[in-house]
C-alpha cells in the first residue's frame, strides 16, 4: 500500500487516509479539511486546484471464471449483466454514465443489482459474485493477480480517467505534501 510505504520511509510523519466520493473529497480540500485530496474526476470547485496525478484504466470486473471473463461485451449483452454500481458521487460512475450516454445508454437502461459504498464495497460484491462492476484497475490487480477476479471489455467503451491531486489554493504546502504527491508519482509511473 502507498501510504504504508510512505509511512515506513518518514517515520515521522502522521498518515490518515479518508474514503469518500470525489465532491465530499474536493469539498473537504476547499474547507481546508484535507491537505490534499486523490480525486477520479476533475471538476470546479472554488478554492481548489486539480493537477493530473496519474492515468488509471477502468475496467469491467468479474468473478474468476465468469462466462464473460476476458470476453468482449456487446452493449445489448451488457444491458443483461447484472452491475454492481458505486454510490452518486462516485467518479468512476460520473465517467461510466457520461461514456454510455455517448454510446446512447443510460445507466437506468443497465441491469443495476446493487448500488453500494465506493470502490472497496463494490469489489467485495463481485467477489462475492453479486454482479460485475466498473473499477479502476489499479483496486483490483492484487485479485487479478491472485486468480480472484478476471476483466471483460464492453464494446465502444474504453474507459481511462485521469486521476487528479486536489490541493487548496492559497494554501502553503507542507514538505510533507510535497514529499508525498513526489514519492507516490514516482511509485505510480
Amino acid at each position: 500500500m502507498l501510504l504504508g510505504e510512505f509511512q515506513q520511509l518518514h517515520p515521522q510523519a502522521h498518515v490518515a487516509l479518508t474514503v469518500s466520493d470525489t465532491q465530499t473529497v474536493v469539498e473537504q480540500v476547499g474547507r481546508r479539511e484535507l491537505e490534499l485530496g486523490v480525486v477520479g474526476a476533475a471538476g470546479r470547485h472554488r478554492g481548489v486546484s486539480f493537477e493530473p496525478f496519474y492515468r488509471d484504466e477502468v475496467v469491467l470486473a468479474v468473478p474468476a471464471g465468469h462466462r464473460r471473463a476476458g470476453k468482449t461485451l456487446t452493449l445489448e449483452e451488457l444491458k443483461d449483466e447484472p452491475l454492481v454500481l458505486m454510490q452518486e458521487g462516485a467518479g468512476i460512475r460520473q465517467m461510466i454514465d457520461d461514456e454510455l450516454r455517448e454510446l446512447g445508454l443510460r445507466l437506468r437502461d443497465l441491469n443495476v443489482q446493487l448500488e453500494l459504498g465506493l470502490q472497496e464495497s463494490a469489489r467485495a460484491a463481485v467477489l462475492g459474485g453479486f454482479g460485475a462492476t466498473f473499477i479502476s484497475r489499479i483496486a483490483i490487480e492484487g485479485d487479478l493477480a491472485a486468480g480472484t477476479l478476471a476483466v471483460a471489455r464492453v464494446e465502444g467503451l474504453e474507459p481511462a480517467r485521469d486521476v487528479q491531486l486536489v490541493r487548496a489554493t492559497g494554501r502553503v504546502e507542507t514538505r510533507v505534501a510535497q514529499a508525498f504527491a513526489a514519492f507516490a508519482r514516482e511509485r505510480l509511473s
